[in-house]
This record gives structure tokens, sequence and C-alpha cells, in this order.
């Protein structure tokens, strides 16, 4: 799924309402726990082609909420393609780099890494 799509999948999310009480506690919940995008790490994933899928996305979620209750508000996320600086603290991805290009990187101010290996 494109990055701008994926961005906008909390607010389609929240236009459905209209369903049964359970269905939109459900909704909600899964809006609730999914990873933003802030504006410059979308810039950043569409300027260095960075491609995550559905899958990864989930999988990062899941391993970024995993991490805020071990106590860990920022982290690096490591997936094959690329880096992430995550704020689990506010479920929002503030940057992005390749893989490549995080090689010859230093990354400061995270309490943990999260390592993907999809």
């Amino acid at each position: 799924m494109p990055v701008t799509e994926y961005g906008n999948h909390n607010a389609a999310l929240k236009k459905k309402a209209n369903h049964s009480s359970f269905a939109n506690a459900l909704e909600r919940e899964y809006a609730a726990t999914q990873i933003t995008l802030s504006k410059h790490a979308r810039d950043r994933i569409n300027q260095r082609h960075i491609n995550i899928s559905d899958q990864e996305w989930h999988l990062i979620d899941a391993k970024v909420q995993e991490a805020k209750k071990m106590g860990i508000d920022d982290s690096l996320v490591l997936t094959k393609k690329a880096a992430l600086l995550v704020s689990a603290k506010n479920n929002t991805v503030i940057t992005a780099v390749g893989l490549d290009e995080a090689k010859s990187r230093i990354f400061s101010n995270i309490d943990g890494t999260i390592i993907i290996n999809q």
C-alpha cells in the first residue's frame, strides 16, 4: 500500500461509524493502535522510494506497542529496507532512511532498537 494511502487509513476507519456498536468499538481500537507517519517521515519515505508492505507495518506496529509496554519511548526500527525512528510514546514514525544510507549514520536519542527481519 502506498504511504499516502496508509497515512489516511485512520481517517477512513473513523468515517465508518454507522455499523453495530461492536464493529464501531473494534474499528476504534484498530485505528487507535496504528502507527502514523509524520509529514517529515512521509516525505522521506516517498523521496527515498522506501516501500513497506501492510504486513510489515502491522508487525512494526505490534513491536512498537510491545516496546512501549517495556517503557521505551523512542526506538530505531530496522527492517530489510529501511531504518525508521519511531516515537512509541506518540505511535509516530518521525523519519526514515534507506538501509544503505543508514549504514553511515549515527542514531541518537533512542532508548530501544527493534529489528524486523522479514
